[in-house]
């Protein structure tokens, strides 16, 4: 398998497949020249044009089928066509072990077609990542370097119009960014100082300035790359069980071979030339040059496919275990949800000013990284309203946070740190329906009882509802597995659709609830983004991470959807379901084309041209099926 790397461009592969299909031509020309000659009475002169069309035509396949019989100390299908092709020669039907070859040939270029075709996606995605970037010296000053040359924490400018160079974070500056090369959506997106950039986006408005946060090794483009190379090298089961067949099968048909130029002379009183004439045929419609090619060329065509929509597989193994998933499991946060809570609701006391108790919740929460405060500070923000600010502010480890004001102390945080009894009476327990809905609720309180409650949710991914719908509509289970409280799972289950749900699954619960599932389905997947999730992805029969999900998570998965996009499951599993559907359609119709070839050669009804055409047509007629996995799956 040839593997891609800088200095090795898209056209060096692309000449061996011009190479085979030129060499194919010129041998094609050169028999039809030498039938001339022969029709013309130059038999000897049409001999030795037939002679060196086997020699341009068939050098490729001979050279690869003998270092590949030297390698592996066995006989292989490439071997089969030589023996055919010399035999054909050896009974005075060089035009037939010509038109042979020359098909042969044709198919050979048709297949590397197919790989060079999968290589390429990855030579464009290398294409995207610069090899370049401006440097900003400490004086101020900017220059050119490699992009192999930085390291973490170098401060680059990108200029209008220019790929970005590297992942990073954006130190100052507002821009649009086509993230297409990511995520695929070609609405620019807008960033502003601390967001992130991935390299081989497109800076396209204003000059930003940026700081590199990861080698240029482990870009996310990078980890793109590795992971569809990886993909390409490692064969599916059913290729790997192809592939150990055929040795056997080539000594099954050299034997059959040899048992067929004698027996039937003794046995049906066949002349000797007809015995070795049919030996011939066989050796020809026997070999299984088509089923060799049933699965590969749909396999790298479906790989590449999935790469162009942002579902990278990493091997061939992966992707046929997808068609035969019966049920999904799913993380929620960061995965079902955008696992970052924003407030849904703020309900003050009668009589209280909701901007001033606000500024003073956001006031109090805003020294704390928890996720809880940020999405408060937020909503203010959003509200327009400035966090009060010069308070004492203390943190209680485990229960909330204490505040000296101006009118005395107030406590922030859960029920039993702020009184029960006055959560219950605010606003006639209005807590205990917001927490029915799934939402975490924080109370504010003072001397006087409680001033206001905000109520916070993790809001679901917009895709997920229809991306469940999907699943199941393509006969699959769908269930929920998250680490939160019954209460808000069962509200999110409630609101995505899913089939059932487990709540308070820690990784361990999470591993323990995948082997039931797998006891009832056999073949489950697993989605998930967060280093909790690597266990449950590792068991699953498919794991799936998110692409912004954690090292650990991408690291674990079979398949990563790049683009955090949940509908490219259903698209991954009918990219999968139609593959294999392909591939049973090469096997079955390359087995009935070689048995029926068998026979019909066994009863004399079939000769050597019409067993030539036969044997390779069925062979490109393979790899040409194969090659619809490159459209897109409706």
């Amino acid at each position: 398998m040839t593997t891609l790397t800088k200095e090795q461009p898209e056209q060096t592969i692309d000449w061996s497949a011009r190479l085979e299909l030129i060499a194919a031509i010129l041998s094609g020309i050169i028999i039809l020249a030498a039938w001339i000659l022969g029709k013309n009475g130059t038999e000897s002169f049409s001999i030795t044009l037939y002679i060196i069309a086997f020699l341009i035509g068939g050098y490729a396949k001979a050279k690869e089928g003998i270092e590949e019989t030297i390698k592996n100390k066995e006989l292989n299908v490439e071997m089969l066509m030589i023996f055919a092709a010399i035999g054909s020669g050896i009974i005075g039907y060089w035009a037939e072990g010509a038109i042979l070859i020359f098909i042969f040939a044709i198919s050979g270029a048709l297949e590397t077609y197919t790989l060079n075709k999968s290589h390429n996606e990855i030579s464009s995605l290398m294409e995207l990542q610069p090899e370049e970037a401006w440097l900003l010296l400490e004086d101020g000053s900017e220059k050119k370097v490699s992009t192999d040359s930085l390291s973490i924490g170098s401060i680059l400018l990108v200029k209008p119009g220019e790929r970005i160079p590297v992942d990073g974070e954006i130190l100052s500056g507002v821009t649009s960014i086509d993230m297409s090369a990511i995520n695929g959506e070609s609405i620019p997106v807008t960033k502003q100082e601390n967001d992130e950039l991935f390299a081989g986006t497109v800076n396209i408005s204003g000059a930003i300035r940026m700081t590199m946060t990861k080698p240029s090794s482990e870009t996310l483009f990078q980890k793109i790359i590795t992971m569809v190379q990886n993909a390409q090298s490692e064969k599916s089961p059913s290729q790997q069980f192809i592939e150990r067949f055929e040795g056997s099968y080539v000594k099954i048909v050299l034997a059959a071979v040899v048992i067929m130029m004698f027996l039937p002379h003794f046995l049906f009183n066949w002349d000797w030339t007809t015995s070795f004439y049919r030996a011939i045929v066989l050796l020809v419609v026997a070999s299984p040059c088509a089923l060799m090619a049933s699965i590969m060329p749909a396999t790298l065509a479906a790989v590449s496919n999935g790469a162009r929509k942002g579902v990278l597989f990493k091997g061939g193994i992966h992707l046929e275990h997808l068609s035969t998933l019966q049920a999904f499991a799913f993380d929620k946060t960061g995965t079902l949800t955008n696992g970052k809570p924003i407030v849904m609701d703020f309900i003050v006391r009668e009589g209280t000013d909701m901007k001033e108790a606000l500024a003073l919740f956001a006031g109090a929460e805003s020294l704390s990284n928890h996720p809880l405060a940020k999405a408060i500070i937020h909503y203010a923000a959003e509200h327009g309203v400035e966090p009060k600010r010069n308070l004492h502010i203390e943190d209680v480890p485990g229960f909330g946070i204490k505040a000296e004001t101006d009118h005395g102390e107030i406590l922030i945080g859960k029920p039993k740190f702020v009184g029960e009894e006055l959560v219950e009476e605010f606003q006639d327990n209005v807590a205990v329906s917001l927490a029915n809905e799934g939402k975490t609720v924080i109370f504010m309180r003072d001397e006087q009882g409680i001033v206001a409650l905000a109520a916070l949710q993790d809001t679901l991914r917009k895709e997920a509802i229809s991306a469940i719908k999907s699943l199941q509509s393509l006969g699959l289970r769908t269930v929920m597995l998250t680490g939160d409280n019954e209460k808000t799972a069962h509200a999110i289950a409630n609101e995505v659709g899913v089939d059932s749900y487990v709540a308070e699954c820690l990784p361990e619960e999470k591993v323990f609830q995948l082997k039931q599932l797998l006891k009832e389905h056999s073949t489950v997947g697993m989605v998930g983004d967060g280093i909790n999730d690597a266990p449950a992805l590792a068991t699953a029969t498919s794991g799936i991470a998110m692409g912004e999900g954690t090292d650990v998570a991408l690291e674990t998965a079979d398949v990563v959807l790049m683009q955090n996009d949940l509908n490219r499951l259903s698209y991954a599993i009918k990219l999968s379901r139609k593959m294999q559907r392909i591939v049973k359609q090469n096997v079955f119709f390359s087995i009935a084309v070689i048995s029926i070839l068998i026979i019909a050669n066994f009863m004399q009804v079939v000769d050597l041209p019409l067993g030539v055409i036969g044997h390779e047509g069925s062979t490109i007629l393979v790899i040409l099926n194969g090659l619809r996995m490159l459209n897109k799956i409706e």
